[in-house]
């Protein structure tokens, strides 16, 4: 299966560069030349590197990402859990997941892996003291400034990673709960900001043909042709979808079926919460899933890329189960195994299935 996952990849890779990276390049173009502007902070850190933005740019950078990302969850998932033959069916349920790395290999250039990259460095990273705090409310600003849907997608599990990792450990005290707050206004200020001040203010044409000045091949304005959605309204993006709703839901079956595939995985953490020694860690826990979901829903109402967001919405499960394993347990729990046949089974489909997709499934 590991092997089989390997070449996945790889065909992925090779099929996504073969694709015009539209939404992507241009993400690495806008930056803050006419003021603070939301989604683009990555443009304005390659701005100081780079005058000129090549193509190929996209796919070193988001590739270096993805392969960074990869190692560290690799890193994560052996302090979790150990390296032995015993926890690589779970490590396939994760890793192999058409949810996971595939699917950020399918969308090399979105912004969707920062999100999982900064949380599992949080993760990684020592939670004992309020460093802690201040990192993860500095990673969600980064993140907001990357692109303002994350206050939906990432934080809330990086503020679950906080509250299970250190509130839970070292106690919800004065000074903890102040410092709490001030990350929570601060995370506030700067997606009110990026949403409400960041919209571009010069004439469209204007802002086009900046663009086209940083692109290293000014000809290939059909690169461009996204360049209307920092001119678009909330208000349009959510007519957007509901108008795509009755086309798009038709995908839901199958995200139905992908999940149900998951299935001796969100078992094992299923008991692996009913196994927590505290009862308010377990409703701590249930209760912080329902938050993470609940983001993904809105996110569902208000913009159409079905397939990106079910597939971080699973994601962020992964990432939380990892939290959970770190608290007090009163007893072992069994372990996925493929010494069962349906799971064995559903090991394999995972393996096989490339991705999900951005919008609709595959």
């Amino acid at each position: 299966m590991l092997a089989v996952n390997a070449a996945v990849f790889f065909g992925v890779f090779l099929h996504k560069i073969t694709l015009p990276p539209f939404v992507p390049y241009i993400h690495l173009l806008v930056d803050y030349h006419f003021g603070f502007t939301k989604r683009a902070l990555i443009g304005a850190v390659v701005a100081l590197f780079t005058s000129k933005v090549p193509v190929w740019l996209v796919f070193a950078l988001s590739g270096t990402v993805w392969l960074v990302t990869a190692g560290l969850f690799v890193k994560l998932f052996r302090r979790t859990f150990g390296s032995d033959d015993k926890h690589l069916p779970l490590f396939i349920f994760m890793a192999g997941s058409p949810f996971f790395l595939k699917n950020f290999m399918h969308t090399l250039g979105h912004f969707d892996i920062y999100g999982c990259l900064f949380a599992i460095v949080l993760l990684l990273f020592p939670a004992r003291s309020l460093f802690y705090v201040g990192l993860a409310a500095l990673f969600s600003m980064i993140l907001i400034l990357i692109h303002h849907i994350h206050l939906l997608m990432y934080v809330p599990t990086i503020a679950t990673i906080v509250v299970l990792r250190y509130y839970l450990v070292q106690g919800a005290n004065s000074r903890n709960i102040t410092a709490g707050l001030v990350a929570f206004a601060a995370i506030g200020v700067c997606f009110i900001a990026a949403q409400f001040s960041g919209t571009m203010a010069v004439p469209e044409a204007d802002f086009a043909n900046y663009l086209q000045g940083r692109m290293a091949d000014p000809s290939r304005t059909d690169l461009l042709s996204f360049a209307y959605i920092w001119y678009q309204p909330l208000s349009k993006e959510v007519a957007d979808t509901w108008a795509r709703l009755p086309h798009n839901s038709l995908g839901i079956p199958v995200f139905a079926l992908l999940i149900w595939l998951h299935m001796p995985l969100w078992q094992y953490f299923k008991n692996l919460i009913a196994a927590l020694s505290i009862a308010a860690n377990r409703r701590i826990v249930t209760a912080a899933i329902v938050i993470v979901s609940l983001g993904y829903l809105v996110m569902f109402a208000m913009v159409f890329d079905y397939s990106r967001w079910i597939s971080n919405w699973a994601v962020c499960l992964f990432l939380i189960l990892h939290a959970v394993k770190a608290l007090p347990s009163s007893r072992d729990v069994a372990l996925v195994s493929t010494r069962d046949r349906k799971t064995l089974i559903f090991g394999w489909i995972i393996t096989i299935i490339p991705r999900v997709g951005i919008v609709r499934p595959f």
